[in-house]
């Protein structure tokens, strides 16, 4: 049966939020959940120690759980805290960031979103060098998935993005800083002003990209639900749910009846839909335009 795993929270939450967000999910129907910050290192209200004791907590409710690391490195002190995250870590750990993998190397390591692998040579490099499971990049298709699932190395697990906005780029420019006018060094932590992100639309008025600090997301949530008997068929191990500000119990529970066969499919993303900050979309998945939702024949 697949696995589901919580990602990372990507939004700047208050600590007391995290900590409640974490104690609710002990007991929702993951099996994985990956912690840390991986977007803004000056988002600080949690330092390593305190990622660590939530690890330890979930690790006791019999959680599989990962630290993730920050998907861009823009400083020495940066790279230090990497460094001491990849060297103390008790658990295992996500890269999203080749500096990571370097640090990691002779450990097992989950190569995250940050990490894009598009070959199955790259799998095998990465496989070599540690690796034990894999976030196919976002904006490929199930046809590539299908590719790279045939030449996969052996004891490497694939995790596929099944809910949640996208993650589509980093920038070293913080966007949610320029658009209150603030440089990024002086951005009074605008960010945390927005617990689902700061929604851009066209002049048209349509819900487009989703800005977080540095991080680019898409505006609509991508939704796989309708996926997960292909997605079983193609030998995908790890469903990943991305974290949101509401609702999230309710995601992670109708993902869990629809893997078990208790709930329809269709019923599942309509209430889904509901549940979504923005709308659907599935159109990468399905070869099509990222904002797209494709209903009908899954594949």
């Amino acid at each position: 049966m697949l696995k589901l795993a919580l990602g990372p929270v990507p939004y700047f939450w208050p600590r007391n939020e995290v900590l409640r967000f974490y104690e609710e999910m002990a007991q929702a129907p993951a099996e994985i959940i990956y912690l840390g910050e991986t977007v803004c290192a000056k988002r600080r209200q949690l330092a390593l120690e305190d990622w660590l004791m939530l690890c330890e907590g979930l690790a006791a409710a019999g959680k599989q759980v990962v630290l993730s690391t920050l998907t861009l490195i823009e400083a020495e002190s940066e790279l230090g805290a990497l460094r001491r995250l990849c060297a103390d870590a008790p658990f295992m750990v996500e890269a999203n960031d080749m500096a990571a993998i370097q640090l990691l190397q002779g450990r097992d390591f989950v190569a995250g979103t940050g990490i894009n692998v598009y070959n199955h040579l790259a799998l095998s490099r990465l496989a070599r060098l540690g690796l034990r499971r894999w976030v196919l990049p976002v904006e490929l298709d199930h046809q590539a998935l299908a590719d790279l699932q045939r030449l996969r190395p052996a004891g490497v697990e694939t995790e596929v993005l099944a809910w949640g906005r996208l993650p589509l780029a980093h920038a070293a420019r913080c966007f949610t800083a320029r658009a209150h006018g603030l440089p990024k060094d002086d951005c009074r932590f605008r960010c945390r002003d927005y617990p689902d992100g700061l929604l851009l639309k066209t002049r048209e008025g349509e819900p487009f990209l989703n800005l977080n600090g540095i991080q680019t997301q898409s505006a609509l949530s991508q939704c796989l639900i309708g996926e997960l008997p292909a997605l079983e068929a193609l030998d995908v191990d790890v469903l990943r749910l991305i974290p949101q500000a509401q609702g999230m119990g309710e995601v992670i529970g109708l993902f869990d009846r629809v893997r078990r066969s208790d709930l329809d499919a269709t019923e599942a993303r309509r209430r889904l839909a509901h549940l979504a900050p923005i709308g659907l979309c599935n159109g990468f998945y399905r070869g099509g335009a990222g904002m797209e939702m494709i209903i009908g024949h899954e594949v």
